[in-house]
């Protein structure tokens, strides 16, 4: 699947910025699912499209990179800023089980994934990098430059590397069904 990927999004990257139809066509092919009201920006990057799911009203800035070898659930109403990274890969810190003992062309280390979720009214600011298995609850900001090792709670201010709760935001109601 890596390589339909790839060719929609050359594809993608390459077409027009005016041709509006086109681009969310291609990410209509591409993507797991794509709501209402979604603007992805180029250049966007991915590893296979179809483990991502895009809510209504989504904005992903420039630049932005999903290695999605699980799934990746962004919710309605988000906003990802330029050159944010969301990974659903990793491998183990171990170097005795990172590596393949017999090892074939193309699968020198083992890898494993888990999903992130993004919830609904997000915004992660520009560079930041989201890890394997994080879920970003709902109406919570994401400092730039942050990096998401844990997950972190609805209406939330969180800033760092590692990226932690710096303020509640108590203006609203976030319960989540």
């Amino acid at each position: 699947m890596t390589i339909r990927a790839k060719r929609l999004l050359a594809e993608f990257n390459a077409t027009d910025y005016a041709d509006t139809a086109r681009r969310l066509s291609l990410l209509r092919e591409m993507l797991g699912s794509v709501g209402e009201g979604v603007h992805v920006d180029i250049d966007f990057h991915c590893e296979y499209g179809q483990n991502i799911f895009l809510g209504n009203r989504v904005i992903i800035n420039m630049n932005c990179t999903f290695v999605d070898n699980n799934r990746i659930d962004i919710g309605d109403g988000v906003m990802i800023a330029s050159n944010v990274q969301i990974y659903t890969a990793t491998h183990s810190t171990d170097v005795r089980e990172r590596l393949v003992q017999d090892w074939k062309e193309g699968s020198i280390c083992r890898t494993y994934a888990m999903p992130v979720r993004i919830e609904d009214n997000v915004w992660i600011g520009g560079g930041a990098i989201i890890l394997p298995g994080v879920t970003i609850g709902h109406g919570s900001t994401i400092g730039a430059g942050s990096v998401v090792t844990r997950s972190i709670p609805a209406g939330c201010v969180a800033v760092g590397n590692p990226c932690r709760v710096i303020r509640r935001l108590d203006s609203m109601n976030y319960e989540t069904d």
